[in-house]
């Protein structure tokens, strides 16, 4: 099992830059694929970022594609967003999951995570 704090959210202009990071601990780390998983008002929970448990592989939303970044540090059962060019459109809870993986490759669906953070709030001013 894996317990999971994001940290690194807050209040941004809109353009700016946040860093997310998300601590695991538990065994294991890089047994985990990871992602971030946002839910804006009135939208569906969707995947925005997710890497596989060596990092070689990642996947991005369509509606962050260019502007954010997800990375690991496996020595460090840490897992980053970076988010540039923000919008307000980006202002939610963001949430960092985790999936057990024999394979390296990357879930882009909610329903692939069993393991979740408490969320960290994103919030972007026009």
């Amino acid at each position: 099992q894996v317990q999971l704090v994001e940290s690194g959210g807050g209040l941004v202009q809109a353009g700016n830059s946040l860093r997310l990071s998300c601590a695991a601990s538990g065994r294991s780390f890089s047994n985990y694929a990871m992602g971030w998983i946002r839910q804006a008002p009135g939208k569906e929970r969707e995947v925005v970022a997710a890497i596989s448990t060596s990092g070689g592989s990642t996947y991005y939303a369509d509606s962050v594609k260019g502007r954010f970044s997800i990375s690991r540090d496996n020595a460090k059962n840490t897992v980053y967003l970076q988010m540039n060019s923000l919008k307000p459109e980006d202002t939610t809870v963001y949430y960092c999951a985790a999936r057990l993986s024999f394979f390296d490759t990357v879930a882009i669906s909610t329903s692939d995570y069993a393991y979740w953070g408490q969320g960290t709030q994103v919030t972007v001013s026009s």
